[in-house]
């Protein structure tokens, strides 16, 4: 088993000794999200903590998402719920990077691509292939697709 279940199994344990309903609640989510992924498909299979990191992004954007739709319908204590259950999730990410790190990583692979003769926006695909791993799950997709445009349009 994966050292990122095994803690936050245990953390379910200790939030539930404590009586922290919060808590409790938002990791039984959790697990049972994780429980749904390794199910899901034709085998079962046990997640690796890269698989789990991918897991925990998918139920803190939903937390974001549905925080942000709370808040449109005047509904702030309902925001707020999910706002403290995506605080106690973010708890069990990666530290995200900072533009200046991924702006350096984009640049980085740019500058290896176009190394191999590919330059503008027809590069883009072999960018984002370096890019993606070193990433994954300290940055939005969205914000790092953005940077690689950028990049390749200077």
């Amino acid at each position: 088993m994966s050292t990122l279940k095994n803690t936050l199994q245990a953390d379910l344990h200790s939030a539930m000794r404590e009586k922290n309903s919060m808590v409790t609640s938002t990791l039984r989510m959790v697990l049972a999200a994780i429980t749904n992924e390794e199910v899901s498909g034709k085998e079962s299979r046990e997640l690796n903590d890269q698989d789990l990191i991918t897991v925990l992004n998918r139920e803190a954007k939903k937390r974001r998402e549905a925080a942000s739709a709370y808040d449109d319908a005047h509904r702030p204590e309902l925001a707020a719920k999910e706002r403290e259950e995506l605080d106690v999730i973010i708890r069990y990410l990666p530290a995200a990077l900072s533009d200046d790190e991924l702006a350096q990583i984009i640049s980085g692979a740019v500058a290896s691509v176009a190394a191999q003769g590919m330059t503008g926006p027809s590069a883009m695909g072999a960018v984002m292939k370096i890019v993606t791993p070193q990433v994954a799950g300290r940055a939005d997709g969205g914000q790092v697709a953005a940077g690689v445009k950028q990049a390749l349009s200077n």
